[in-house]
């Protein structure tokens, strides 16, 4: 059996009496796109940093493809690549001649494929990257990080800068990459793309990774708004006792309510009546990743 592309096991990062990342255990499969949710300061950024062996964890472990990420650290790099969230370029040199030296580093790159990121990008390799905007650096980061081909990409707020036009593009590529069979992990704390592009998404808060769920398991559990249209004046004390269900209100033949979870049992209930419309509020990512921040601080405003 193969190994999975990233494992990472009871990982805590600290610095005196603060706690980065505390007992983070997650694996990332192959061939997946695997999200990394949290707002800024959460500890995503900690995590790709040991995994990348920037940084050295407190204690715990990670491997990526079955080698350990401080001892096997050689032989990772040349199996991944990496976007950080704040990219550092060589600013005296242009594009061109920094993708070029980094390609000595590789030894191996296809230099048709740059080419090909770099028109689908509206990436000039020509300018000096001192005269680059932050959303051209970006380009170049997303270039370098994908230019050899790498078994598994890391990246660690990839869309950060970049215009609608150019993020679209990058969605097409992550699809790409996943068509064939390669890995990427994503950290961001953009919602959205988070819901479009991946297959699993981990939530972290405050260093504690809340959970670890399939995007479309996540949304089964999360809060439902329904809303029922009957052709007789409707009452509330059949669905009341429904377990999960909440805020039900009536409004002559209409209800509308909240559940949590599967509406199985609540569709069953209203079907004793003759329905003439049923509208569901389906739930995204961005409420159910609200409703974990809520389980973790109510008493937030």
């Amino acid at each position: 059996m193969s190994p999975n592309a990233i494992e990472i096991n009871a990982l805590s990062k600290n610095y005196g009496d603060t706690n980065a990342i505390s007992n983070i255990t997650l694996n990332v499969n192959e061939g997946e796109v695997f999200g990394y949710l949290g707002p800024n300061g959460a500890g995503k950024t900690t995590t790709i940093r040991i995994l990348v062996d920037l940084i050295r964890a407190t204690s715990g472990r990670a491997s990526i493809f079955g080698l350990d990420t401080r001892d096997g650290i050689e032989e990772v790099r040349s199996k991944i690549g990496y976007l950080p969230s704040d990219i550092a370029l060589y600013e005296n040199l242009t594009g061109m001649e920094l993708l070029k030296y980094l390609s000595n580093l590789r030894k191996i790159v296809e230099w048709d494929y740059v080419s090909n990121l770099a028109d689908r990008l509206e990436c000039d390799l020509s300018l000096r990257i001192s005269t680059l905007s932050r959303g051209n650096k970006q380009k170049i980061g997303l270039i370098q990080s994908l230019m050899h081909h790498p078994e598994l990409v890391i990246m660690d707020e990839p869309s950060s800068g970049l215009d609608p036009l150019m993020q679209q593009e990058f969605y097409r590529l992550v699809e790409e990459i996943k068509s064939e069979g390669r890995t990427i992990l994503i950290s961001s704390h953009i919602i959205p793309e988070i819901e479009r592009l991946c297959d699993r998404v981990g939530i972290i808060r405050d260093g504690i990774l809340l959970t670890v769920e399939e995007i479309d398991s996540l949304k089964q559990k999360s809060v439902h708004q329904i809303e029922f249209h009957f052709t007789q004046p409707a009452t509330e004390d059949a669905l009341n006792k429904i377990p999960g269900i909440s805020e039900v209100t009536v409004d002559g033949n209409s209800v509308k309510c909240t559940i949590i979870g599967s509406p199985d049992k609540l569709i069953k209930a209203a079907a004793k009546f003759e329905i003439t419309k049923l509208i569901s509020h389906e739930p995204n990512l961005e409420e159910v990743f609200l409703s974990y921040y809520g389980k973790v601080n109510p008493d937030a405003q």
